[in-house]
Parts: structure tokens; sequence; C-alpha cells
């Protein structure tokens, strides 16, 4: 008898755990979560950051070109992470870069041998680096040097970038690219998605809104990448506790990845920039993720704001260039002064798209508000 009641004692136990683990709320779309190893070309050194974080991301982003010019690290480094269980995007520069290097081999074969050998966890590649930002800031690889008007300019960029990241689609699962401006036009030249930075002191709002509009209206998906906010040491990154809150922050706004930048040569610990409470940030966030996603809010858009057509404007101040080759102009500080007032009364629920009616159109019906530059927005 003593040995039927503890058989019964362990099937309901049994049935109760089981039931249990499957009640338990799990995020209801897919999302991905992890790191970057940015510019060190060191496999071990990758290998390390791979089984530190393992158990509780599902992304990892190759930034090293480095690695990429070396076919056999390459090789051994996505066959490290897929065994690992993780999903991966890889950096790569252009097509002749590799024609240089002992390997000497042709990046799309690559990568029609990495979607036959790794299925759905080669993600795709991270092709142009900030393509908007060296627009902006006049950087070493701004695409557009002279221009007359905004909608040359506009056209010019958009028509020389997809002609780049084009080439690539037919080969690879997607392109993808980090920026921290001209977010609407990367969309428009036809990335798969765009990790908005979460750079500095910049607002995340106001980055979430350039980034998540121009996804929308071009029916694409979108993440965020969490970088710089201190350019010495001690510390390049914001705290564990900033880390945190924005994973949860690009989550309840409707990100489909979130990504922690490591830069792993600017210090001299094996993970580089990133520090003990970064980790316990991605621990977290993650067993909340499995466990409880809605308790991350919701920070879905309820407004929109539509400024011009063609308008190549960063919004970080009033007096910010516009494409990187003009002045700011007579709308600017409107526009920079709408965008806070906005970012204030919305925080993160709130969209920038520009005014192309083919492509906006059919969202604005889901904002409760629409917002125009041309009116006065108190």
């Amino acid at each position: 008898v003593a040995i039927t009641i503890l058989l019964i004692a362990v099937i309901i136990s049994s049935i109760f755990l089981v039931t249990s683990l499957f009640s338990q709320p799990m995020p209801n779309r897919q999302f991905y979560v992890g790191v970057e190893y940015a510019y060190a070309d060191d496999a071990t050194q990758l290998k390390a950051l791979v089984d530190k974080v393992a158990s509780y991301t599902n992304l990892f982003v190759i930034g090293s070109l480095g690695i990429s010019f070396n076919r056999t690290a390459l090789d051994e480094s996505c066959d490290y992470i897929n065994k690992a269980g993780l999903n991966f995007i890889v950096l790569f520069t252009g097509l002749d870069q590799y024609t240089k290097w002992p390997d000497n081999y042709e990046i799309t074969d690559w990568m029609i041998d990495a979607q036959q050998k790794f299925g759905e966890k080669f993600l795709g590649i991270y092709k142009i680096d900030e393509p908007g930002g060296n627009q902006l800031d006049n950087g070493p690889s701004q695409i557009i040097n002279t221009t007359i008007t905004y909608a040359d300019t506009s056209k010019s960029y958009v028509d020389y970038l997809s002609q780049m990241i084009n080439y690539y689609h037919p080969y690879t699962p997607g392109v993808f690219t980090a920026d921290f401006a001209l977010n609407w036009f990367d969309y428009k030249a036809n990335y798969t998605g765009v990790f908005a930075e979460f750079v500095g002191n910049e607002s995340e709002n106001r980055i979430i809104a350039l980034n998540r509009g121009a996804a929308s209206a071009f029916q694409k998906d979108w993440g965020v990448i969490i970088n710089w906010k201190y350019n010495q040491p001690p510390h390049y990154l914001e705290s564990g506790t900033e880390v945190y809150d924005n994973l949860a922050l690009s989550y309840s706004a409707g990100a489909k990845y979130s990504i922690v930048f490591s830069y792993p040569n600017l210090t001299s610990t094996q993970y580089g920039i990133l520090e003990e409470e970064h980790f316990s940030a991605l621990k977290k966030f993650w067993v909340n993720l499995q466990s409880n996603p809605d308790c991350f809010g919701d920070n879905q858009p309820e407004a929109a704001y539509v400024i011009p057509k063609d308008f190549g404007f960063g919004c970080r101040s009033a007096d910010d260039r516009i494409w990187g080759l003009f002045s700011s102009d007579s709308l600017s500080a409107k526009i920079y002064h709408d965008v806070q007032t906005l970012t204030s009364r919305y925080g993160a629920k709130f969209d920038i798209l520009c005014d192309e009616p083919e492509v906006i159109v059919p969202l604005l019906p889901g904002y409760s508000q629409v917002f125009y530059w041309n009116q006065t927005i108190e």
C-alpha cells in the first residue's frame, strides 16, 4: 500500500511539474538577444565569449573582419557558435578584399554553403557599418559627397546603397547594419534589418521612433544595439542596470533583435568592455523573457510624427546638419523641438515617418494621433 501511495504521489507531482512548466508565459514572438564580438580577430577569445553567454542568449554577431578574412577561423567560429545552439550574423566587407588574403575565397559561395550547413541558425550578414551615420557626420565611408538638393541626395544615397545591398540578397537570408542616423533611407535601400544604436547620452526613445517608424513603413524587422556610453576607461558601456532597462525597453517597443556590443581589445580582461554586471543583466533579462515577458511592459506606438520627404536630418540638435552636406534650415529647429515634445509626451510610444504617402498611408490608421511637421504641436 505504501509503495502504491508513493507511486501515485510521484505521478501527481510529475503532472503538476509539467503543467506548471507549460503554463508559464513564453515570448509570443520571434526574438533574438545576444552580443557582438567586434574588431578583435582571436577565435579562441571569441569562443570564450560564446561559452560565457550561450546559456542566456540566442544570438551571436561576428563583427570582426579579422575573423571573416580568415576562412579557417570563420568556419571554426561558426561551427562553435552553432554547436552552442546560437543563431549568428557575420560581418563582411567588399568582395575584392577577400582576394588579398591567403584563404582567397568567394564570400558569396561561403554564404550559400552556410545556409546549407547551418540552416536557420545563419541569419545573414552585416554589411556596411553605419552608412547613415557616415553620411550625416561626413565619415570616412560617406556615400554622397556633393549634391544640389535634398531630393537629389536622397535618391543618390538610396540608389547607391541599394546596389551594394541588393547584390548580396540572393546569397544570404538577410543583410543587416547598425546605424544612428538616416534609418529611413537605410530601410528604403533594402536592408533586412537595422540595429538602432543606443549610444552615448542620446535619447533611446527618439532612436526607437526613427528606426521603428522606418521599419514599419517598409515592412521590415528592426532591432537595437547597446553601444558606447563612455569613450575612456574604466568603463565604456552603460551600467548593468541600464543595459537591462534598455533590453527591456527594446523588447517592449517591438524590436526583433537586441544586441550588446563588445570590443574585446580595449581592456586586459577576457571579455573586453563587457563586465560581469553586463552579463548579469543579460541573464536577468533572459530569465524574465522566458518566464514572464509581460513584465517588460508595453511600448507599442500610439502616435506618429511625419517629417518632410527627403529630409535627411539627424534630429540630435536644432542645428544638426542635413545629409551631412547642408546646414540646418528653417525647418530644423521646429522639427527638433517637435520631436523633443513628443518624446516627452509619449516616451517610446511614437514613430517618426517621412512624408512618402505610398508607404505611410496604410500605417496611419493604426495611430491614435498623427502630427505633421507643418502643424503646431503644443
